[in-house]
């Protein structure tokens, strides 16, 4: 298991969640159903573009598996993903000239929708994706790499006009399966239990023109990337500020102090903040309440030291706190985890 620094920081374009939700809103399952014990909403989850961090993720996709009864759930949801879920990359990969332009559009841009893995590309035995995960979630991997594997394959497919399943191999990094059956169904050459998620394609595919190559397009498109990747890598004020406590380890800066740290006045960051629509306070109070939560479902650690951990002198406020969060005490809620 991951330190929760890296399972709270913002890992995950929301739109992905969206369509695992609409899978699930297929299946015939209500909102309340699909989010029930995700501590998420699903205004919030349809309306905001921020990034979700990876405990999120986990929670409504296991929430998705109790649901669905459909351990290939993510291969399900990839093949589902339309090139225009993908964004900017995804314009970028739709005007692209080749597949190799495609490739580099995706190996230089994936950080825009998510930082969970990257991509490199082989091409001296035949062309050969591979997934690199920066965060490995053994809870939920069969998922994320099926979704993964499903959506790079329909991406490839929509560029190029082509069903490629009968000349892809995918190497699946889990073991096998009793479901089987449903990964054969979607790439018949395929194998379990390699160290990375690895699809293999003919070399000639590298050089296969697109259906709709578009070169101001592409350009345009690219240079959209390259300034939406500037922006991401700077951070919008509400990103970094979260990013910063994340870090923290128990003594939370004042909105005085993160001013400083932002070096702008206080005033200046209550204005950028509410610009963004978040008060310091809804911030500090999300990272507080996944943090607890976190660490009350993920270690054996005790209220007390959680509530220590939290910056929180007093217990028993970190009790009444929690309770406002979740309208229960964090034993109950610790209780009521365990349980399930």
């Amino acid at each position: 298991m991951h330190p929760p620094d890296r399972w709270l920081q913002p890992s995950l374009h929301p739109v992905y969640v969206r369509l695992l939700c609409a899978e699930l809103r297929r299946r015939g399952f209500t909102e309340a159903e699909i989010l029930q014990g995700t501590r998420l909403s699903w205004d919030d989850l349809h309306a905001s573009n921020l990034f979700l961090s990876l405990e999120q993720v986990r929670r409504v996709v296991l929430r998705a598996l109790a649901l669905s009864d459909c351990p290939w759930l993510g291969l399900v949801v990839g093949q589902s993903t339309q090139l225009s879920a993908h964004g900017a990359p995804g314009y970028a990969a739709m005007a692209a000239r080749d597949v190799g332009q495609v490739l580099m559009v995706m190996q230089r841009f994936v950080a825009l929708r998510q930082r969970v893995a990257h991509f490199d590309v082989e091409t001296e035995a035949g062309l050969a994706l591979l997934l690199r995960e920066d965060l490995v979630a053994d809870e939920f991997r069969t998922y994320l790499m099926g979704h993964f594997a499903g959506a790079m394959v329909r991406l490839m497919e929509t560029i190029t006009g082509q069903d490629l399943r009968a000349r892809v191999t995918i190497h699946w990094p889990f073991e096998e399966p009793a479901c089987a059956q449903a990964y054969r169904e979607f790439c018949p050459q395929c194998s379990f239990g390699a160290t990375a998620l690895r699809i293999e394609l003919p070399l000639d595919l590298l050089t296969c023109p697109s259906l709709a190559p578009d070169a101001e397009a592409y350009r345009v498109a690219w240079r959209d990337c390259e300034r939406l990747l500037t922006q991401q890598e700077k951070g919008n004020v509400t990103s970094r500020v979260q990013q910063r406590l994340v870090a923290c380890e128990g003594e939370y800066p004042t909105l005085e102090q993160m001013a400083e740290i932002e070096h702008v006045s206080a005033r200046t960051l209550i204005r950028h903040l509410r610009e963004e629509g978040v008060t310091y306070q809804q911030l500090l109070d999300g990272v507080r309440e996944e943090l607890a939560c976190w660490l009350l479902v993920q270690t054996p650690l005790s209220v007390e030291a959680i509530a220590e951990r939290l910056g929180y002198q007093d217990t028993s406020n970190f009790s009444r706190t929690f309770r406002r969060w979740l309208g229960v005490t964090p034993r109950e809620f610790r209780g009521a985890t365990d349980s399930l």
